[in-house]
């Protein structure tokens, strides 16, 4: 982004004048300097530098310097036009990278990625993909995350997006304001830009405190970082300090801006109190400025071979995370060594380079500057030149899913396939459900929240914690389904069940949280989860809660009996409600979703001995001896028959990744489960499921 002019503070109660100069060459040097640390630290280091933070800071600045020169010499803001002509500058360049990363994902990239980088160029395009990562990031059921999304980096392109749209909006109330109150104007914007910077920074430290990794793509954990930015442009005029001073300042700036990705863990740390280093060490930069010494920093900053690649920071910094990650993906990398690196560096700059030259300057000419029409004739072609491929992909994408779908009576049996007398007429070459790009994603739907008398208040409840995933107008039973994750795959199961039985099925499950009693304290939000949730459950007294009773784990012995678990089960049964034990499903040691692409669906690997993956004996009869009144039911001859624990069964993948049952065999389980549910419920009975399945 181009440097904006320098604003000159009062002076003797007159309107201020424009400084001599409006470009100020160690800035550009500096973010020449945050790109470089920005690129290396991901390629080589594999950590967060925290030379985005001094983005940051740097776009707040020189927006700041912009508006408040606008203001001070009485031009209207036009902040319709600011936009257009802001955008029009920033998503060329972002749609010549997105169809660079749809081609390259077409090319190198496992069928099994494609569904989340499609979502995530719509949240890229639309400068929403922090918010999408944020909720991804929490997010239990999340895909699995060791290897980035190409398109993670437009998390910081995202908020200063949203930033660019909210920072002229403030701009003009404080201009409004101080024409209303008399007020003087840089009096104003240092009221409304230090409350913000106060609520947030408070807000960041709290958020980074109780859910870093929200907080690290939270907008408003962010709004801190840009309003040091804005404070630091309104002070500039009075920080005078002395050469030497501003010699000093430069080089401890530049230090502490170095190394600081290396003394904090900026991942792990940020955005709270902590960022205050990389902004403070670039303030100092700033605050330095040019020295006039021939030993001041800006002698660095201002070298000619930086100020060019300050000129291009903005495409390299597009550029250079998808070359890395989708090299990563290709080549089946965790990381790149020192030559691949610097192969990609290469690739990058060059990218970045004609990027630069032929998209961003061609439009910065004054043939197009400042021309409304063209600006949205650029934005709405750019718009239309990312959305079409995606959309069109999408769509071929369920016209596919809908073809195999129409044909999974007869193709993909799924457990179905198990029963004794089960003649097998599938077609030819018939493919696997769910396909490969849904297979990641294949969970039992909580989007129907809790409505009417299956309402709650209760906050760790709100959203998909509380499911209505079956709902009867008059419903001859209520199951309550309570737990974790491998909780939430057995709805799919007992979904089909509870339609047929006309019964309402309640879904409470949140990842990571089983329904125990953690005294130890291990888990203060699966506490506060599983208290409320009983609470709930005894106030609702439903005929029959449902979780699951054993833990698997991916080592030796394989299943465990969890904690705390006999005080959950005996305050639900104590009020003379039925309670169902369910055996947890085995962990595996590789993603079973895609292992048939990866190994072959007859590979060992992909099916793996029923020894290797579970208990010799099942925790069930312990468990059962502890609680002889609980229903145990064991399920392993429908995920582990013949003595392996396949990935595929009846044409069907088992799991959706390495440890979790798929939706779609979950419901084909439905007729075989049926039985042993009915069974379980049924009061005459005093055998336990136990018993039944064996």
């Amino acid at each position: 982004m181009t440097q904006e002019a320098v604003a000159a503070p009062e002076r003797d109660g007159r309107r201020n004048t424009l400084p001599d100069r409006s470009y100020r060459p160690e800035v550009q040097g500096l973010r020449a300097l945050a790109i470089l640390m920005v690129v290396s630290y991901h390629i080589w280091f594999g950590r967060v530098s925290g030379g985005v933070d001094i983005f940051l800071l740097i776009s707040a600045l020189l927006l700041t310097l912009s508006f408040v020169r606008k203001v001070e010499t009485g031009r209207p803001l036009k902040l319709g036009g600011y936009w257009l002509h802001l955008f029009k500058r920033l998503l060329p360049a972002v749609v010549v990278v997105l169809l660079g990363v749809l081609t390259a994902t077409a090319m190198f990239v496992p069928r099994s990625r494609w569904t989340e980088i499609l979502s995530q160029t719509w949240s890229s395009l639309f400068y929403f993909q922090n918010w999408a990562l944020a909720a991804n990031s929490v997010d239990y059921y999340a895909a699995d995350q060791s290897v980035a999304s190409p398109l993670q980096h437009f998390w910081s392109l995202s908020v200063q997006g949203q930033v660019f749209i909210l920072w002229p909006l403030l701009f003009a109330l404080a201009a409004f304001i101080a024409r209303a109150a008399k007020l003087r104007f840089r009096i104003v914007v240092l009221l409304v830009f230090g409350a913000v910077f106060t609520a947030s920074l408070t807000f960041s430290i709290y958020e980074t405190y109780t859910n870093q990794v929200h907080a690290y793509f939270d907008t408003r954990t962010r709004l801190w970082e840009f309003a040091f930015g804005t404070l630091l442009a309104l002070s500039l005029p009075y920080l005078k300090l002395p050469q030497p001073l501003r010699v000093l300042a430069g080089w401890i700036g530049l230090a502490a801006m170095l190394s600081g990705g290396f003394i904090l863990d900026v991942q792990g740390q940020f955005p709270g109190y902590v960022a205050l280093w990389p902004l403070i060490a670039a303030a100092l930069v700033i605050v330095a400025g040019e020295t006039g010494s021939p030993v001041g920093a800006d002698r660095f900053l201002t070298w000619k071979p930086l100020i060019r690649l300050g000129d291009m920071s903005y495409a390299l910094y597009l550029w250079h995370w998808p070359v890395l990650i989708i090299y990563l993906i290709w080549r089946g990398r965790e990381e790149a060594g020192p030559v691949e690196g610097a192969a990609i560096i290469a690739l990058s700059l060059v990218l970045a380079y004609l990027t630069t030259r032929f998209i961003e300057r061609p439009l910065r000419s004054p043939a197009w500057t400042g021309k409304k029409g063209r600006a949205v004739i650029v934005i709405a072609v750019c718009v239309g030149l990312a959305a079409a491929p995606v959309a069109g992909w999408q769509a071929g994408l369920r016209l596919e899913n809908e073809r195999v779908q129409s044909a999974a009576d007869v193709n993909n049996p799924g457990a179905a396939a198990l029963e004794s007398d089960f003649v097998y007429e599938a077609a030819e070459e018939a493919e696997l459900l769910p396909l490969l790009d849904l297979a990641g994603s294949d969970y039992a739907d909580l989007s129907a929240p809790c409505t009417g008398r299956f309402a709650t208040d209760a906050p760790a409840l709100q959203g998909y914690a509380c499911t209505e995933y079956v709902s009867a107008t008059d419903p001859d039973k209520v199951l309550v389904a309570v737990g974790n994750s491998h909780v939430q795959q057995w709805l799919a199961a007992i979904g089909p069940i509870a339609e047929a039985k006309n019964w309402t099925l309640i879904g409470l499950a949140r990842g990571g949280c089983q329904f125990v009693d953690y005294s130890e304290g291990i888990s203060q939000e699966c506490n506060d989860r599983n208290s409320q949730a009983l609470d709930y459950i005894l106030d609702l007294h439903p005929d029959a809660v449902i979780t699951t009773a054993t833990y698997s784990i991916g080592e030796y012995p394989h299943e465990l009996l969890p904690g705390g678990f006999l005080a959950t089960a005996n305050a639900v049964m104590d009020q003379g409600i039925r309670f169902i034990g369910i055996r947890d499903n085995p962990r595996h040691t590789v993603n079973m979703a895609t292992c048939p692409e990866d190994y072959g669906v007859d590979s060992a690997t992909c099916n793996p001995d029923y020894e290797s993956v579970r208990a010799a004996e099942s925790p069930l009869l312990e468990m059962g001896a502890m609680l002889p009144a609980m229903r145990l039911l064991d399920v392993d001859d429908l995920v582990c028959p013949g003595g392996t624990c396949p990935a595929v069964i009846g044409n069907v993948r088992v799991y959706l990744d390495e440890n979790h049952i798929s939706a779609t065999y979950a419901r084909s389980m439905a007729p075989a489960l049926m039985p042993r549910l009915l069974d379980a419920l049924n009061p005459a009975d005093s055998r336990s499921l136990v018993q039944l399945a064996h």
